[in-house]
């Protein structure tokens, strides 16, 4: 793994020390040695009790619920603590990028905080960022430093090949994610694809208007980036049902889980939630039909890539 004359260091947040430690172990290498705190005051305190000078440095942490904005200042803070003690170089690794969603002006007068939050890391002293599934990929057109967006759907759609279901269709829960779906659908073999037409009245709320396609009798599998409130993803679950599905799998990167989400998953007809570990969850967020797969692999093999001047774009592809 180490170059003569470089050396690579791996630090964490408290937002993902699981996932990190896993990356460590795939890449043969310890955790730094970073305490991340908390002064009487709530302000954040950071101690590195290791030399950095020169090293090719990876931070990971990501912008997550319950503490959103704590999690940022950490990461943040950590750049800079880096930067100050002269790091070769520093790549703040961000599995799950909170603010995603606020990527545009919807209305007169709003933030674009996914930009704000761009600028934030690019000034603080971050000289590459790498993340996986954005909500919206025009975010990789805001920061001004190298930005490489891994994808979590080939470990999901591998999870649902191995299961060897028959007469799969692949949905996805409204029109932005018809492109995630016909994606997904490709890496399982004979599937089709079919979209929930819905209509959101207000933020969090949805109304599920009709399905596009065919599901009667079918093993369906619902794809999506994230898995907020879940109100979507239950509301389209009960249309598929009565529309006639067999089976529902509900395959998404990021289990933010906030609000109701718990409680409405559990009382849905979907039969299997399968996640990725983007986001560490509490042992209340967790149930039955949970299933959470590790993405630490694709994450150490894009920092084995980056560290010796590889090409990472293979990865993009989950190949």
């Amino acid at each position: 793994m180490h170059k003569t004359g470089e050396v690579v260091k791996i630090f964490a947040g408290n937002a993902s020390k699981n996932l990190s430690r896993k990356i460590c172990k795939e890449l043969g290498l310890p955790l730094g040695d970073a305490k991340v705190g908390t002064f009487s005051d709530g302000e954040i305190t950071i101690t590195i009790d290791e030399s950095v000078r020169g090293a090719d440095v990876f931070i990971i942490q990501s912008t997550a619920p319950p503490q959103v904005n704590n999690y940022l200042m950490e990461l943040l803070i950590l750049v800079d603590a880096l930067k100050r003690a002269s790091a070769g170089r520093i790549t703040a690794v961000i599995p799950y990028y909170g603010y995603a969603r606020q990527d545009r002006k919807a209305k007169a007068r709003d933030p674009i905080s996914a930009k704000l939050v761009a600028n934030i890391l690019t000034t603080a002293g971050a000289d590459r960022v790498l993340t996986m599934d954005l909500h919206a990929a025009q975010i990789q057109g805001y920061f001004d430093i190298p930005l490489d967006h891994l994808l979590g759907q080939p470990l999901l759609a591998d999870y649902v090949r191995r299961k060897n279901l028959e007469d799969v269709v692949v949905v996805s829960p409204d029109f932005g994610s018809v492109t995630r779906a016909r994606d997904f659908s490709s890496k399982i073999e004979k599937s089709s694809i079919a979209i929930i037409e819905k209509r959101r009245p207000e933020a969090n709320k949805t109304e599920v208007m009709s399905v596009i396609g065919d599901v009667k009798d079918k093993n369906v599998v619902l794809v999506d980036d994230m898995i907020d409130t879940a109100g979507t993803l239950c509301q389209a679950a009960n249309v598929l049902i009565e529309m006639g599905a067999k089976s529902i799998i509900a395959c998404c990167t990021h289990a933010v889980f906030s609000g109701p989400a718990i409680e409405r998953l559990e009382a849905s007809p979907i039969d299997e939630v399968v996640i990725l570990d983007t986001i560490e969850l509490s042992a209340d967020k967790r149930f039955d039909k949970l299933t959470i797969l590790s993405s630490a692999k694709v994450f150490s093999e894009a920092i084995k890539r980056i560290y010796q001047n590889e090409s990472v774009s293979e990865l993009f592809n989950g190949k």
